[in-house]
């Protein structure tokens, strides 16, 4: 058996239950693939988009009905050392990625602001461009369940809102393309699990400025920041991550004090006087 297929088959027989099922669980329950759709999966190198990758071309090859997967792979100016372990694992992985090239890396490095913020931005746009020059209706990304209960939190600490990271969503600069997330479902722990066991070895963020905050004594980002806290109170607290991914899907609008929808601002006052003191509308 080649070593290809024994990672595949350890997705789909030793991590069923931790990865393959909830993958399935969440492309069903968001609905994230139809019929006909033709999908670019973005491998960014490290570990949850090869992952994502491999779902991807299994889902496809057994799948109830068709659809297209291309394997996109965009640099943004990795060094030589980081692009080939890339298009090694892609070869380990059998998976057929195409490959196309950015300065982002070096045009990021000439701005002031958030490195991070507008390194992302960019290379949303530019998959989004490439993949709708092959034909693709959506781009597939590899956030798992970790992400989006990080961006969560992220969002009340430091942006002063509540805003999650959504399963699937339109793209605003590209009409007609949709961004979906398969891994939603997922946890870090059992992707890294699933590396660890396959002895798989993947790049992460190889930008400079990631180098440099790792670097700094006290530096760093807000969302390992962040993670460090959700490990912290997950000790103490067994099953807080599941209860704060819960929450965004469980939004109490009766006891919230203002909320945005459509860019439209709302308040609790808006219908305050239509309802008893109980706080049961009349």
């Amino acid at each position: 058996m080649e070593r290809y297929e024994q990672i595949e088959k350890s997705i789909f027989k030793t991590y069923r239950k931790k990865i393959w099922l909830p993958f399935l669980t969440g492309v069903k329950e968001y609905r994230l693939i139809r019929p006909g759709d033709r999908v670019a999966v973005c491998i960014s190198g490290g570990k949850d988009s090869f992952l994502t990758a491999k779902c991807m071309q299994h889902l496809q090859k057994y799948s109830d009905f068709p659809f297209e997967v291309q394997y996109l792979v965009m640099d943004p100016g990795y060094s030589g050392q980081n692009r080939r372990r890339i298009v090694e694992n892609a070869r380990l992985l059998n998976l057929p990625i195409r490959i196309f090239d950015t300065n982002i890396y070096d045009y990021v490095a000439t701005q002031s602001g958030s490195p991070c913020y507008l390194c992302a931005r960019m290379r949303r746009g530019y998959l989004y461009k490439h993949a709708r020059g092959l034909g693709c209706n959506k781009i597939a990304l590899g956030h798992h369940f970790d992400d989006v209960i990080e961006t969560t939190l992220m969002s009340i600490l430091y942006g002063a809102e509540i805003r999650t990271m959504l399963p699937k969503l339109h793209s605003r600069n590209y009409p007609g393309m949709e961004l979906i997330r398969p891994m939603y479902l997922v946890h870090e722990a059992d992707v890294k699990s699933w590396r660890d066991a396959n002895r798989l070895e993947f790049i992460r963020c190889a930008c400079r400025f990631t180098d440099n905050c790792e670097l700094k004594p006290g530096g760093g980002s807000k969302r390992r920041d962040t993670k460090a806290l959700i490990e912290r109170l997950r000790k103490e607290s067994p099953g807080v991550d599941r209860n704060i991914f819960h929450s965004i899907h469980n939004v109490n609008l009766d006891a919230v004090v203002g909320y945005r929808k459509n860019g439209e601002r709302h308040s609790f006052l808006d219908d305050y006087e239509e309802s008893d003191a109980s706080g049961e509308s009349k």
